[in-house]
């Protein structure tokens, strides 16, 4: 019996939506390739999943960019091999975060936020279908395999702080639309999902890529997302039959004041 892969990419330090997306995952029975920078949080996320009785594999990037993520690909398809393995949901849960006022951006704000939220998603995608296309639709959704972007409020609007980072978010999005056009009728499901808030991560507030939303020692329930509710919803996603796909999922919490 061939088993399935769930590929999550951007898993933080191991307290947001892709560390409990993969967690998630293995709880429901699939092998979970973990990609990531930082070898460290990686080995703990992967450690506490097969600690729980999951199956999870890291394969470690220095970067999210095109080359890296299609190696790390090239790693997770000879570590499962197409005779026991199928690769079936791919999660790309990566991104640059840039908030500052227009005139502070920098060119290297620029292309660090390009390299992660345009080239990287398109490797990671690429990769992804190319994977999917190897296998039969399941008889329970029709599917041949489930791509899942994380999106945010800036995939729709830009605002005072978010030039640089909406404007990559906008092409996700865009990118997202285009192969849910162009890949449905060959039976692959491609999501995105438009995180609306804050969530509740052990990242203190403005680090690096997390918006200043709020740490998890101080969480605001009801204004907060929980990232373990997300990987319900993504779970969802990747659950449903062809007849009624989603392609884009909008989550906020209950007291965001959108």
């Amino acid at each position: 019996m061939v088993s399935s892969v769930a590929v999550v990419a951007g898993l933080g330090n191991g307290s947001g939506t892709g560390a409990a997306a993969a967690r998630l995952f293995a709880k429901e029975g699939y092998t979970v390739a973990l990609v990531s920078r930082g070898s460290e949080s990686l080995n703990t996320l992967a450690n506490s999943i097969n600690a729980s009785g999951g199956k999870a594999d890291t394969f470690p990037v220095k970067a999210y960019d095109a080359e890296e993520v299609a190696a790390a690909f090239t790693a997770i398809e000879a570590r499962f091999p197409s005779s026991e393995y199928a690769i079936t949901v791919a999660i790309f849960n990566a991104g640059h975060g840039v908030w500052k006022p227009f005139l502070q951006v920098t060119p290297e704000d620029v292309r660090e936020s390009s390299k992660v939220n345009i080239e990287a998603s398109f490797a990671f995608a690429r990769a992804a279908i190319l994977a999917f296309q190897k296998n039969q639709p399941t008889t329970a959704t029709g599917a041949k395999g489930t791509l899942i972007f994380t999106g945010a409020t800036a995939s729709l609007r830009g605002n005072v702080l978010t030039s640089a980072f909406a404007s990559g978010k906008f092409a996700l999005r865009a990118l997202s639309q285009s192969l849910a056009k162009e890949f449905g009728k060959e039976d692959i499901h491609v999501a995105h999902a438009i995180i609306d808030g804050g969530i509740a991560t052990n990242n203190e507030r403005g680090n690096r890529n997390t918006p200043p939303s709020g740490p998890v020692e101080n969480p605001k329930p009801a204004a907060l997302l929980s990232p373990e509710s997300i990987a319900t919803s993504y779970l969802y996603l990747v659950n449903q039959d062809r007849s009624s796909w989603t392609w884009e999922l909008d989550l906020r919490p209950a007291h965001e004041k959108w």
